[in-house]
């Protein structure tokens, strides 16, 4: 007489008994377990089904590999963060915007985390409304329609950047606390001339100069003229907003920009947010 429930075996075999370790039912299906390591299913899909499933359990509890923050930019270089808006990232609000590189190559999906999140935030929200208020009214001097402010923030050398993925969307994710504070700066500009302020920036021959008070720039009837006395005359309307300076290019083509000392202005880039030379169309 065959011993129950195990196909081939025989009461006559006292091997095939010393062998049995236990048996267990899995959701009604007979799974039997030997000692010597040789498993007997009932049915050998289910078990096969079962291991599968173990096995990928055990890969998805597995921790994730750290991976080193990938540095972006050059060592002599600047990079410049443009927010647009927040994200919720590890349980807290930061700033999400474009990192721009010295080429002028532009990632997106970039989220600032670390020192100055919360003031870059706060700067931004300040700007767009500002821009709310002011766009479309015309600047008293030139008559030309103001345009849109945007602020940035340069950082001088590389840029620690970690990449993650959040709900399924492939993230930058600067680290901020990994960068000196002496190579960070804030800045504002006409929204579409910060890539160029940018490159502009990184291009030797490029130099920072102020615009004195009855600067002949602020008359000019076009774009150049109206950011100049926009910078300057709607950055009180935020603390910590200073305008009238501008980047001079070895073309000679300006830039009007504002400085944002909200953020702590970087040693290394005082040559931008606190120039000494003063700009003159004629020289």
């Amino acid at each position: 007489m065959g011993c129950r429930g195990i196909p081939g075996a025989t009461a006559g075999n006292p091997h095939q008994h010393a062998w049995l370790g236990w048996a267990a039912t899995l959701k009604g299906w007979s799974l039997w377990v030997f000692l010597g390591g040789v498993v007997v299913v009932k049915y050998v899909i289910i078990g096969v089904v079962v291991v599968v499933v173990i096995a990928a359990a055990l890969v998805l509890l597995l921790p994730t590999q750290h991976q080193a923050p990938v540095q972006y930019g050059s060592p002599s270089g600047y990079e410049a963060f443009v927010p647009s808006g927040t994200i919720n990232y590890k349980g807290q609000t930061d700033p999400e915007g474009d990192l721009i590189l010295p080429n002028g190559t532009t990632l997106t999906n970039v989220i600032w985390n670390g020192q100055y999140a919360s003031t870059i935030i706060q700067n931004h929200d300040q700007i767009v409304q500002l821009n709310d208020q002011f766009v479309g009214q015309t600047d008293p001097v030139n008559n030309q329609p103001y345009v849109n402010l945007q602020d940035f923030y340069v950082i001088k050398g590389q840029v620690p950047v970690q990449q993650v993925t959040i709900n399924g969307q492939p993230y930058y994710v600067i680290e901020a606390n990994n960068i000196n504070p002496a190579n960070i700066a804030g800045f504002y500009t006409y929204d579409k001339w910060v890539p160029n302020f940018e490159v502009a920036m990184n291009t030797p021959g490029t130099y920072a100069a102020v615009l004195p008070g009855n600067s002949p720039v602020f008359q000019w009837t076009n774009t150049t003229g109206t950011v100049a006395y926009e910078t300057m005359s709607l950055g009180p309307y935020i603390r910590g907003f200073f305008g009238g300076a501008v980047l001079v290019q070895p073309n000679g083509t300006i830039i009007p920009y504002g400085t944002n000392t909200n953020i702590p202005l970087g040693t290394y880039l005082l040559n931008f947010t606190n120039p000494n030379q003063t700009y003159n169309p004629s020289s």
